[in-house]
């Protein structure tokens, strides 16, 4: 007898001909079935591709700390899946790491750096974009400026994070923080992003993990409603989608969104956004309050 399957959606579920996740067997055809590895994506931003080379696609990116489950790892590349969104692709065989500790701070700016230790004239070891997650082994001050101290001994700008157990109040102001912050498809982080990524960090900082792409959120995000004669039902707080775009209301008039048209996070009037996207791509799909 044969066995028919569902459609399973390859960018939730890690599934190949060869090889798929064993939580997937009797879900899915494949040569053979392995269980996750555990580990940690252990640089600023992992970009992830559409197949293991440096030219593929990217479809989305990991932040620092954010944990996966590894099933592959061949020619320096890693065949992973996110815990946070379930999200499938290849990284760097390089980016990941043993999971060893459990995060305890977030990262609640746009970006901060990382400095061998605390003081920050020392030069910068790195850059944690926010939504990074790290833990605080102990804290130092130096000329009145308080540092968290990372198990490695380096060090953050304390007032840079906040605690996972608190997270921010408004998802809306820290979409907000990001202004100006370029637009990169794919992007998923404090150093370019693209319009359901800004949606998914900003609400990751509020403490709700969400769907990645604009599609997912489309369909499921929160509850749909009808927005009213001229918008007049829609609120901040609103998204607001398009054909393969999402922006996130500010008012019950502006929203904010990482654009295309100006290649970077902006603010924009909704009617305004709706006559010049209707020009190509026509008017809104739908409205959701999440």
């Amino acid at each position: 007898m044969t066995a028919h399957f569902s459609a399973l959606d390859a960018r939730l579920n890690a599934f190949r001909a060869d090889l798929a996740d064993a939580r997937l067997e009797g879900r899915a055809e494949a040569g053979r079935f392995v269980a996750g590895r555990p580990a940690r994506i252990c640089v600023s931003v992992a970009d992830v591709r559409k197949a293991p080379k440096p030219d593929a696609g990217v479809n989305t990116q990991f932040l620092c700390g954010d944990d996966v489950l590894v099933f592959e790892e061949a020619g320096g590349w890693a065949w992973v899946q996110a815990v946070r969104d379930s999200y499938v692709g290849y990284v760097a065989a390089s980016e990941i790491a043993g999971r060893e500790g459990e995060p305890t701070h977030m990262v609640s700016v746009p970006r901060t750096f990382v400095y061998p230790g605390p003081d920050l004239r020392f030069p910068r070891a790195g850059a944690l974009s926010l939504g990074s997650t790290v833990t605080v082994a102990g804290g130092a001050e130096t000329r009145g400026t308080h540092y968290a101290l990372l198990p490695s001994g380096e060090a953050v700008v304390a007032g840079h994070l906040r605690p996972l157990a608190e997270p921010a109040a408004d998802y809306v102001a820290v979409a907000e923080t990001l202004l100006g912050t370029p637009y990169l498809w794919g992007g998923a982080s404090g150093f370019g992003i693209d319009c359901s990524g800004l949606v998914q960090l900003a609400l990751r900082v509020a403490g709700r993990d969400v769907p990645r792409d604009s599609d997912m959120q489309a369909a499921g995000l929160g509850e749909a409603f009808e927005p009213g004669a001229d918008f007049s039902g829609v609120k901040r707080g609103d998204l607001v989608f398009w054909k393969g775009h999402v922006a996130i209301m500010t008012s019950d008039t502006e929203m904010i969104h990482a654009s295309g048209h100006t290649m970077q996070v902006c603010r924009e009037g909704l009617r305004q956004a709706v006559d010049r996207i209707g020009y190509l791509y026509g008017g809104p799909t739908g409205f959701r309050r999440p």
